[in-house]
């Protein structure tokens, strides 16, 4: 077709994906810190106090005091190429944009900070993407997850005259690919270590218990998952949750409290997997890898090991291809 005089290019019809994961600060300092938790922490879906009885709470005291003692934190798992989060969803996004061959334009973003969502999909749409699937990398479905990232989507699309059409990812807890591509892992990271684990802690993101009650299915999807990892490797795993936030009974039991516990019951040896995060990050390298060490071996443990997320590892890539290609079935031309 041939266009009319002085009409704007339009560039070649597009898939896009987009990789969305929950964010970091830009920066390991205070003010860095602080910027990505008010953004975070005043978000309805993650703190649902009423705004005018919350934010006091938040202006006034966390984010004048919470800032630095994170800001450390994170200094102690910060890599070359920033925030570990931030490294690895980027190299997913690399990895899975290969896998593609050039059939859809890969991309990543974050709930909190930057890459933002509105912007990547402002860029895919730019590029030509006029059908995107917008994929939360959360495998156990929360509204303060996975929720609130398809909100922050829809709220982008809300803004856009020419809007393209939209698929969003569901959670795969229990996909078989996931589940598989979770052995895996798990097998191979037991089979690096100097000593045989009496106990494998399955460690998911903690959430306040009314979530449960509310009827989030968060942490129904988080039982399957363990069970099903658990049938898969042949053994029984000890389920817990991590990352309590302020004084509201949140789901239990606790990570910290149970490696605490596992010496007195015998477990001298103890290896840590945590499935429902998508890459590793600050809640798995300083609050178990670290935090949880120091606690385990203080409580008279002889071993302990962190097992990594899937990352942009060979098992965790495979799995994101098989999962996007799903879901972009009829999307896509034949590869």
């Amino acid at each position: 077709m041939t266009l009319p005089p002085n009409h704007p290019p339009i560039p070649a019809p597009s898939v896009g994906v987009l990789l969305v994961n929950l964010g970091t600060p830009d920066e390991a300092n205070p003010r860095a810190v602080k910027r990505y938790l008010a953004e975070f922490l005043s978000d309805r879906r993650v703190v649902e106090i009423p705004p005018l009885a919350w934010q006091p709470i938040l202006r006034g005291i966390i984010l004048n005091t919470r800032p630095k003692k994170s800001a450390h934190a994170y200094t102690q798992v910060w890599r070359e190429d920033g925030s570990p989060l931030a490294a690895i969803t980027r190299a997913q996004a690399e990895g899975l944009q290969r896998a593609m061959e050039g059939r859809a334009i890969v991309n990543h973003a974050m709930r909190y900070g930057r890459p933002a969502i509105g912007d990547r999909l402002a860029a895919l749409k730019a590029a030509g993407c006029e059908r995107i699937l917008i994929a939360p990398l959360y495998p156990q479905y929360c509204a303060a997850t996975t929720a609130t990232a398809n909100d922050a989507a829809f709220a982008a699309l809300a803004a856009m005259r020419w809007q393209p059409a939209i698929r969003t990812l569901p959670p795969y807890y229990d996909d078989p690919a996931y589940i598989e591509a979770l052995a895996d892992s798990v097998r191979a990271s037991l089979a690096a270590l100097s000593f045989a684990p009496d106990a494998i802690v399955v460690s998911f993101h903690g959430m306040p218990l009314r979530t449960l009650e509310l009827g989030d299915p968060y942490h129904c999807h988080c039982q399957k998952t363990a069970r099903l990892l658990g049938e898969a490797l042949g053994r029984e795993l000890i389920v817990s949750f991590q990352s309590r936030f302020g004084r509201a009974r949140w789901l239990e039991p606790a990570t910290d409290a149970t490696l605490a516990a596992l010496p007195g019951k015998g477990v001298r040896r103890v290896a840590v997997v945590a499935p429902g995060f998508a890459a590793d990050c600050l809640e798995t390298l300083e609050e178990i890898a670290l935090r949880g060490r120091e606690s385990f071996l203080q409580a008279n443990g002889s071993d302990f090991a962190y097992l990594p997320c899937l990352n942009e590892g060979q098992a965790g890539a495979r799995m994101l291809q098989i999962l996007i290609g799903r879901e972009l079935e009829g999307w896509l031309p034949p590869a």
